[in-house]
């Protein structure tokens, strides 16, 4: 079942490479207490994803923070090295949490999960941005397609602000 708004994000625990390990955050720590602007990505530098969707969130990043949001992540179905050359590639500093769902357990138990075998991709997760507050879901954009970015997008985000 695809979570909603209103309501609360399952306990997960994301994976981030810190450069000698790996970090294990839970999506408690994520979550309590703060407003977060969360997108998720099918894969780390697909075209879409590089080209648009992680760029939208730079771009905007000072904007979201200056309308309340307290801290902005990206969420993927990749391997924690996977995702840190990603920021590193795309220079996203600290402006975005980047987090390794390595096993797809989040993703799963959000019902974001979709089967991307036929672009050789396997199990990811669908293209989408929420608004969390205090860890429940205030409002969630999903695309109708992985390729698409229509609705997750930062300007999406920020109407909702």
């Amino acid at each position: 079942m695809t979570i909603e708004p209103s309501t609360p994000l399952p306990n997960a625990t994301f994976k981030v490479w810190n450069g000698g390990g790996f970090d294990e955050l839970a999506s408690s720590d994520l979550f309590a207490g703060k407003t977060v602007a969360l997108f998720a990505v099918p894969g780390a530098f697909t075209p879409t994803c590089h080209a648009k969707h992680l760029p939208s969130f730079l771009e905007h990043a000072d904007a979201l923070k200056a309308k309340g949001v307290d801290s902005i992540a990206c969420v993927s179905v990749n391997d924690a090295f996977v995702i840190d050359a990603w920021a590193k590639a795309q220079n996203v500093g600290d402006k975005i949490q980047m987090l390794s769902d390595w096993n797809g357990e989040f993703t799963k138990a959000i019902g974001m999960d979709i089967d991307l075998g036929v672009a050789t991709l396997g199990v990811r997760s669908k293209r989408y941005s929420m608004l969390v507050k205090d860890g429940e879901v205030a409002t969630m954009h999903v695309e109708d397609s992985p390729a698409d970015m229509a609705v997750s997008d930062a300007k999406t985000l920020l109407s909702d602000l």
